[in-house]
């Protein structure tokens, strides 16, 4: 049997009648993959820009939007959902929260932002130098995060990988990483170990937010988020809640502590009035955060000095 002659023609080259060879061809499928990789890449990116900034973006439109057709919309919202970034309901691609699921953190950084802000310095006032202090997953607390270098040396103890990798490189703070199941929703680390983990822990104070607050009581739409929260709250001499005015509009399923356990209470200015003289009244030490050119209203002593309700 006679073995066909190897070709002279250097592999990758283009014959005379115009065909490309093997490597060619190779070469032209993966740019062609290349290139749609990185066309569902940029729309997954503008879809999720899209849904964040609306809240809510029924599916059909977000496929007359990007020219494309709804079965590649579905399959672009898995992945971001799978992500942690949004979900999809009942033909809806949403970010917003509801009393079941939580919106993921990169929506939740985008609201409200000068209010967390104004909250964020108030809360600042309630660390002091050499104190250990837990942190949770919330975009308010994150606020806090970037303004403790004022307060080092400190000993941060969080869950939260946004958290720690803000403080990471930050002279002065001593960082303390939780780890456990890993949540893509609130880029966090949850479950038994972490709740394990706290336990063992005795922080100064205890700095976090809420999903809602229902009945002057906080509340997250899961157990699991309830579970870190408890654990962090229970391992703490004084807990403050960051609260902006949009929780007060908010539900969710389960609940953590009602707002007179916590040593404070910082909510905004643009808070209802009815709501802050509702829990005066029944003994909370409410702080209200003012805009960053004024100063915050005072809270009273023992909560600076750390006494118990």
């Amino acid at each position: 049997m006679k073995l066909p002659e190897p070709s002279s023609e250097p592999f990758g080259s283009v014959r005379r009648d115009g065909t490309r060879t093997r490597r060619s061809e190779m070469k032209a499928d993966k740019a062609a993959q290349g290139g749609r990789l990185s066309r569902q890449v940029e729309r997954q990116r503008a879809i999720s820009e899209m849904v964040m900034a609306e809240g809510a973006v029924r599916i059909d439109q977000l496929a007359e939007r990007f020219g494309t057709s709804q079965m590649t919309v579905h399959r672009d919202l898995d992945e971001l959902e799978a992500r942690g970034l949004l979900r999809k309901s009942r033909g809806v691609a949403t970010a917003l929260s509801s009393s079941l699921v939580e919106s993921s953190d990169v929506y939740r950084a985008s609201q409200q932002q000068e209010e967390k802000h104004d909250i964020a310095r108030a809360a600042l006032e309630f660390v002091e130098p050499g104190q250990a202090v837990f942190l949770d997953d919330s975009t308010t607390v994150l606020q806090l995060a970037r303004l403790l270098p004022a307060r080092r040396p400190l000993t941060v103890i969080t869950n939260v990988l946004t958290i720690l990798e803000e403080l990471k490189a930050t002279r002065g703070i001593s960082l303390v990483a939780l780890g456990g199941a890993y949540y893509n929703w609130c880029n966090s680390f949850m479950g038994g170990m972490t709740t394990d983990a706290i336990k063992k822990l005795r922080a100064d104070v205890y700095i976090m937010s809420t999903a809602a607050i229902t009945d002057d009581t906080c509340f997250f739409q899961s157990q699991e988020t309830v579970d870190v929260k408890r654990s962090m709250f229970d391992c703490a001499a004084k807990r403050v809640l960051l609260a902006d005015h949009t929780k007060f509009e908010k539900r969710a399923l389960y609940a953590l502590a009602p707002l007179v356990d916590f040593d404070a209470v910082i909510v905004h200015g643009k808070t209802d009035r009815e709501h802050i003289r509702r829990l005066e009244a029944k003994g909370v030490n409410v702080v209200v955060a003012r805009p960053h050119t004024a100063h915050p209203q005072p809270a009273p002593n023992r909560a600076q000095t750390g006494g118990i309700l």
